[in-house]
């Protein structure tokens, strides 16, 4: 269950027009801060990912099916649960948690999220990055524009 400030963030940013993909970054948000404070931990950064989209899709932010292959996408295409209403039973919602319990914490470091980051950016390929280079430009307003250019710059310089 997503906290209460996580789902009005949400949807303020549903208000402001911001995109479904912004909306659901709250969720794992939440999801990364709860691995990182020992709620529970994850197998990848991936999986944190995968639990915070999971989290705002069951909130209502319009997001785009999971992508085919995964357990999500099967349980989708079957039609979601097999009862609709029902929460899992108390045993199965507590083996769950016990299970996440025992997964690594450091999945949300700073450096994994990094890496997690980096290798999605590499999958989508330069005439991806650099529409998504202008469209940022076009979005982030001038105070934005120069907090990366001075960002840029550092990385230029540390190189």
């Amino acid at each position: 269950m997503p906290e209460k400030r996580t789902v009005e963030r949400a949807r303020r940013k549903a208000r402001e027009g911001k995109a479904p993909s912004t909306q659901a970054g709250e969720f794992v948000r939440e999801e990364i801060h709860h691995v990182r404070e020992g709620k529970h931990g994850a197998r990848s950064a991936k999986q944190a990912i995968a639990i915070g989209l999971s989290k705002a899709r069951r909130a209502g932010v319009k997001l785009p099916p999971p992508p085919p292959g995964t357990q999500a996408a099967r349980k989708a295409r079957k039609g979601g649960r097999p009862r609709p209403q029902s929460r899992p039973s108390a045993k199965r919602s507590r083996s769950i948690a016990k299970a996440l319990r025992r997964e690594p914490h450091r999945t949300a470091s700073r450096g994994a999220l990094a890496q997690q980051t980096h290798r999605a950016a590499v999958r989508r390929g330069p005439a991806r990055r650099h529409a998504a280079a202008l469209k940022a430009v076009r979005t982030k307003g001038s105070a934005g524009l120069r907090a990366a250019a001075r960002k840029a710059a550092r990385t230029r310089q540390a190189r």
